[in-house]
């Protein structure tokens, strides 16, 4: 059978010239204004319900559903010139309408595919499309207006990373999934009383297998119908602005499933993965890789971030697995990849569309921030794309992760032969906009808990855990940490469970959390521990040698406030009358001290502070005598609190 001929019936269309010319260019922005399902009246003012769906190579293409018995040639989509795209309005369809588009590919097969730009989705395991209006009344404006200021470089950013499904206290035990909207109010309770700035979600985009905890998703546009309506994920936003706290979603545009409904095949022809699997079929999660280098691929991609924080008021977004799009021989042995056109590993197409996504995001919405999850040495990851970094905001510190967990994990008389685990962040902390992530990678898939990670018993392991938290607070970049984290969890994340807030029940574990909010206190209210978070001068090492004692500090400064001093224990062992300079002369202060009793701690300090003397040490004309706690950190800053 012939492809139907261009249409010429004067029915309505969100299509303009100049939207198929950016669309094939590859840089249109907005896509999800222009494609998808979209309640559109006719010029008659009948209601009804305009789809447009990019299928280049298909023979034929119809929209099918309830509405029409799904039946295959009830109502055909045409194609408008060369562009790519079929489009048609079909009356009489209103808001919660189930369809699917039936694709005729050249080969005669037949698809049906749930709508690549939907705005909603049935709730899996079912897998089709659902019209939807995402008409809402937002009362967030006080946020929107100086909500680039809270993400800002010198800004005390603090990012609370959950899972959605997991998180509520009730719904797991209820065998159900929370709501976005029945969470937003013990979300905002429990953000403000840690004290933290943002909440980072995890892949809340359309996705058919729950295990995959969103990262192999098929609705790039649609939130999860798991948790509720686009108006419920809207409402949820909403409240939490209202409360003062931003909002980051992770996004996932390094690879997607083969699921039959959804992006792959979706024509007939390999049109949003690559046809030769050694670059089109990614090993470690056995799906597909976009292609892209493909004009059409790269609008798709770019307006999926953009729709975001153009529909649902998101503040930031973190990009998955980054690495896994750089090098075009990631996890691949050699044989399993082609190189670029120059010979080298580098995937030239991939790294040209993460510049355009930085690009068009700080252009359309400079008020937000992109994150990078980038685990190798890929220069200027957050460095401008003019001077030929990727464009990206912040780019999470990897190595910071890896070489203090595994310091922390070793047995205190071992870590001194390590030190080197610590103080190795001096070199280059500086070399990106870091942002210190403990997240959900580091709590599953057999890893064990933070708290499990910790060696000694049950108390060394409490308060080895607050001397990381405490490491990790004062170190110069924006702080992440995983739910669960701040109740000292004892198992592993299951994204099937829930948070064992039943542990806030033990006075230990409860004490992790009073930390939380007084590390994100002393992080807010003193300039220096985050005005200089990215940069050089905002970090200078006090003690970086004494390995023989386990010990090691350092000064933040900047930002017009008061220097704070840092120190950290790292053996069980009380340190008495340990001399330490300090930047002046003066009473200093104990701002925070991790072995406080109210933390779970032994009550072990300095009775509050220190007079510091005119003793010379560590290049400093003056110096301090302090009682260090076993296994713990102090804040110290000038004059009494």
């Amino acid at each position: 059978m012939s492809p139907p001929t261009t249409q010429t019936t004067d029915i309505p269309t969100l299509l303009g010239d100049n939207d198929l010319h950016l669309f094939n260019e590859g840089t249109h922005r907005y896509l999800h204004r222009h494609l998808g399902a979209h309640l559109l009246a006719d010029h008659d003012g009948r209601p009804g319900t305009w789809f447009g769906v990019w299928a280049p190579n298909a023979q034929e293409v119809s929209v099918i559903g309830d509405f029409n018995n799904w039946h295959p040639d009830a109502d055909p989509l045409h194609p408008r010139g060369s562009s790519g795209i079929w489009e048609g309005w079909v009356p009489g369809i209103g808001a919660a309408t189930i369809y699917k588009y039936r694709i005729t590919a050249p080969s005669g097969r037949v698809l049906e595919k749930a709508d690549p730009l939907a705005a909603f989705a049935e709730v899996s395991p079912n897998t089709a499309s659902v019209v939807w209006d995402l008409a809402y009344t937002w009362n967030d404006d006080a946020w929107m207006g100086d909500r680039g200021q809270r993400i800002a470089h010198d800004a005390p950013v603090s990012i609370y990373e959950m899972h959605i499904g997991s998180w509520g206290k009730a719904h797991a035990a209820e065998g159900r999934f929370p709501s976005y909207r029945e969470l937003a109010e013990p979300l905002a309770e429990h953000l403000g009383r840690h004290g933290f700035t943002h909440v980072e979600l995890m892949p809340v985009m359309e996705h058919p297998f729950y295990g995959s905890w969103g990262y192999q998703g098929t609705g790039y546009f649609a939130p999860t119908s798991r948790y509720g309506t686009p108006q419920d994920f809207m409402a949820l936003i909403d409240l939490l602005h209202q409360r003062g706290f931003g909002v980051l979603v992770d996004w996932v545009p390094s690879h997607f499933p083969s699921d039959a409904h959804g992006l792959g095949d979706f024509d007939g022809s390999h049109l949003y993965e690559h046809e030769d699997r050694r670059l089109g079929h990614h090993p470690d999660w056995d799906s597909l890789i976009f292609n892209y280098g493909r004009h059409e691929v790269r609008s798709f991609l770019i307006s999926s971030a953009i729709s975001w924080l153009d529909r649902y008021h998101v503040d930031g977004i973190r990009v998955d697995a980054v690495a896994s799009m750089l090098y075009r021989d990631y996890s691949r042995k050699a044989g399993e990849w082609i190189p670029n056109e120059f010979g080298g590993r580098e995937n030239l197409e991939a790294i040209s569309l993460l510049r355009e996504f930085n690009t068009a995001v700080y252009a359309e919405f400079p008020d937000t921030a992109t994150f990078a999850e980038e685990s190798t040495a890929w220069p200027m990851v957050s460095r401008p794309t003019y001077v030929g970094g990727l464009g990206f905001g912040y780019k999470w510190d990897m190595g910071w992760m890896h070489d203090t967990l595994e310091h922390f994990e070793r047995d205190p008389i071992h870590r001194t032969h390590h030190y080197h685990e610590l103080t190795f962040r001096g070199v280059y902390y500086a070399t990106e906009n870091y942002a210190l992530p403990l997240s959900h990678d580091e709590v599953v898939h057999g890893k064990g808990s933070l708290l499990a990670k910790m060696p000694g018993d049950r108390w060394q392991q409490l308060a080895n855990l607050r001397l990381l938290y405490a490491d990790q607070w004062a170190q110069p970049g924006k702080k992440l940490l995983f739910m669960g984290g701040e109740v000292g969890q004892l198992t592993e994340w299951a994204h099937e469970g829930s948070v064992e807030w039943g542990l806030l029940d033990d006075p230990g574990h409860a004490g992790i959390g009073y930390l939380l909010g007084d590390l994100n206190a002393a992080y807010r209210d003193l300039p220096a521990l985050h005005a200089g978070d990215c940069q050089a001068e905002g970090f200078e090492w006090l003690e970086a040698s004494d390995a023989h004692n386990g010990v090691v500090a350092w000064v933040r400064q900047g930002g017009g406030g008061v220097p704070v001093v840092v120190v950290l224990n790292l053996t069980p062992i009380v340190r008495d009358n340990y001399r330490l300079g300090v930047p002046h002369s003066g009473f200093w202060s104990e701002r925070v001290n991790t072995d406080a009793e109210v933390y779970g701690g032994s009550g072990v300090g300095n009775l509050g502070g220190v007079e510091s003397v005119p003793v010379p040490s560590h290049a400093r004309y003056d110096s301090v005598v302090l009682t260090l706690p076993p296994l713990a950190a102090l804040y110290l800053v000038p004059g009494e609190q």
